[in-house]
């Protein structure tokens, strides 16, 4: 590994460190990003190589002047990636164009879709909710014949939460179709009784997973967007194996090779009559990116590690180093939200925990519709500590 282009390398902040530890392993690491030089961080202008400004990372010509510079300069690049879903397409058609390594358009084309992921959890053998591609009303309604209320509509290739619904009786189902935009594709899933899970995992080169982690969330993206309720999820003390297995066995179906991945699943809250018995995992949503926000830095704090680093080892050495007796924390993430009434204030939640906090930050409104404006990471040793700093947290008044 000689010279790899990371896409983006200032937003999110902390991806800098990616290009950080790249730097520290002897890469030349070729930034591309649409901020001014003097606008990054000075820890980041030491990592790279060169930056190429870009007035829009929108216009794909610009974008392909950038990597061609880049081509002429340092020679054959071995790497281009941003780590970001949303610029997942691009990056695979500037690997094409330029011949870089990595996963091609053609490749992401079959699993960007969520209805096209189907048929790889079927391979997988991990059972996955029913679907309908949109189309009009009566074939909806004879859709939810089959499955029953409530159901889930959301954009077949979409990011995140945005335009995901909760239809739960006929009235719903008519006004979505009255007002949906009809330039987007949407998927209508039957709705899954589950909570959330997640195997995030950093893959290598051979489809074998280097570092296997987890998280749980508390409430579903989607309902803690719509309801504008706290957002809570935590990385787990130990993933359970057969959660495990499922990501793995997913990982090989879907053909990941040297990715940062973060797959979604549901477990079974109670029987169903097409998925299974309660407890069975189901399949969700894969994401051939690490988990968003500040996931990557829980990681770290519940596995004694650094995924930054880890990564870059991946792509440098196809390995990284061996974590044999690290310790294992619980690491929750708590969204707090300006216009919900809670019963403790800042000031008690310092005096309650200033040991177990690891971050604390006032979320910008990117970020804050799905989080909440004021955030914070706590890591605790017990499971019954962790559950007791979300109740103290997350109660609110009557």
């Amino acid at each position: 590994m000689r010279n790899f282009i990371f896409v983006s390398p200032h937003f999110p902040v902390n991806y800098r460190n990616f290009c950080i530890q790249l730097h520290g392993n002897g890469v030349n690491v070729l930034g591309i990003g649409d901020t001014p030089y003097d606008s990054l961080d000075y820890t980041l202008q030491e990592a790279l190589t060169e930056y190429y400004r870009v007035d829009s990372m929108e216009n794909f010509d610009e974008m392909y002047r950038a990597v061609a510079f880049f081509c002429f300069k340092y020679g054959k690049i071995d790497g281009l990636e941003s780590n970001n879903e949303y610029w997942l397409e691009q990056d695979a058609r500037l690997r094409e164009d330029f011949n870089i390594p990595g996963m091609k358009p053609q490749e992401l084309s079959v699993i960007k879709r969520k209805s096209g992921m189907k048929k790889f959890y079927a391979q997988a053998q991990v059972p996955c909710a029913r679907y309908h591609l949109v189309t009009d009303l009566a074939e909806s309604l004879a859709f939810i014949q089959k499955v029953g209320y409530p159901v889930i509509v959301k954009p077949d290739n979409g990011v995140g939460a945005v335009d995901t619904f909760k239809i739960s009786n006929e009235e719903e189902l008519r006004s979505f179709h009255e007002e949906y935009p009809r330039h987007i594709q949407f998927i209508m899933e039957e709705f899954v009784p589950g909570d959330i899970y997640s195997y995030d995992a950093i893959i290598d080169s051979k489809g074998q997973p280097l570092l296997e982690t987890g998280n749980h969330t508390m409430e579903s993206i989607m309902d803690t967007v719509n309801n504008q309720t706290s957002s809570v999820f935590y990385i787990e003390k130990q993933i359970k194996e057969d959660l495990r297995q499922a990501g793995r066995r997913c990982v090989a179906a879907f053909g990941v090779r040297s990715r940062f991945i973060h797959f979604e699943f549901f477990r079974l809250t109670k029987d169903h009559d097409y998925l299974g018995k309660k407890g069975t995992v189901v399949a969700l949503e894969v994401n051939l990116r690490p988990s968003g926000g500040f996931t990557p830095d829980m990681i770290n704090f519940a596995n004694s590690t650094d995924v930054y680093k880890d990564w870059a080892d991946m792509v440098t050495y196809d390995s990284i180093r061996s974590r044999e007796g690290a310790e294992k924390y619980y690491c929750v993430s708590v969204g707090l939200r300006d216009n919900r009434n809670y019963i403790h204030n800042q000031e008690d939640i310092h005096r309650e925990y200033s040991d177990h906090i690891v971050l604390e930050q006032r979320l910008p409104d990117v970020l804050a519709t799905a989080m909440g404006e004021n955030l914070y990471l706590a890591r605790f040793s017990k499971k019954k500590d962790l559950d007791e700093f979300i109740r103290f947290l997350t109660d609110e008044n009557a």
